[in-house]
């Protein structure tokens, strides 16, 4: 695996992007846009990148915050969370599709990528962003852990993305806490209904002994029984052929 950070030019910026490159075989790979959560791309998101690549993906990590905070490295702490929220608040509808577009022209011009295959996973903000991503026709499969904003407003004041839910072609892996006192029942229950209201493909699956960002706390295993059964769901989902 070969890592590095490139710089993607979107709406007159560049975007700081860390891309994982796989070293088995020659290519061409599928790809996946790992999104980040609101701590910027931080040791944990390069970890899952990593973690990608070590399967065959060209995984690469956007800052979407690169334009009130291009250097977000943040850590778990209170202040941490603080200027995480602080960026999130400035980050609308509009910049995340600019910088998933931009992104995925990025991907486009490598010889390495398979731009028929390029799939979004995201965390917390990020599983917002993946529900979101699911609406560009690029995208193969979006994959979304605890999307805290997919029903709930987001931090600029924007609607929920549930609101988009007409828009959404690509299928759909959701996994959530069932401890997570961020994303309730009664929210998880209203996505699961407004996504099968409107016949879009998705598969949802709950842990009821974890909370908010239990995949994070992988950082160290995969075999815990929740992780491990989350990871081999993520692989099938990337996997499975596109009806």
């Amino acid at each position: 695996m070969n890592a590095s950070f490139v710089q993607i030019p979107v709406d007159h910026t560049s975007m700081p992007t860390y891309v994982a490159m796989p070293t088995n075989g020659t290519g061409p790979y599928p790809a996946i846009i790992v999104l980040e959560e609101i701590f910027g791309i931080n040791a944990e998101m390069r970890r899952i990148a990593d973690l990608f690549a070590s399967i065959g993906y060209v995984a690469v990590a956007p800052n979407y915050y690169h334009r009130t905070e291009p250097d977000l490295d943040a850590p778990y702490n209170e202040e941490g969370m603080k200027r995480g929220f602080a960026a999130a608040a400035k980050t609308t509808r509009a910049t995340l599709r600019a910088d998933l577009q931009a992104t995925i022209a990025w991907l486009k011009t490598q010889s390495q990528v398979d731009a028929s295959r390029i799939a979004t996973c995201g965390f917390c903000m990020g599983g917002t962003v993946a529900f979101f991503s699911a609406t560009l026709p690029d995208i193969h499969t979006a994959i979304a852990f605890y999307g805290g904003s997919i029903a709930a407003p987001m931090a600029s004041g924007e609607p929920e993305m549930l609101t988009e839910a007409e828009a959404l072609h690509a299928p759909l892996l959701l996994l959530f806490g069932g401890k997570d006192t961020y994303i309730t029942e009664e929210m998880r229950t209203r996505i699961a209904e407004t996504l099968a209201a409107h016949g879009k493909p998705f598969s949802m699956h709950v842990y009821p002994d974890e909370g908010h960002g239990f995949f994070r706390q992988s950082s160290e295993a995969l075999e815990r029984p929740s992780v491990a059964d989350a990871w081999q769901r993520v692989q099938a989902a990337l996997t499975a052929k596109k009806e």
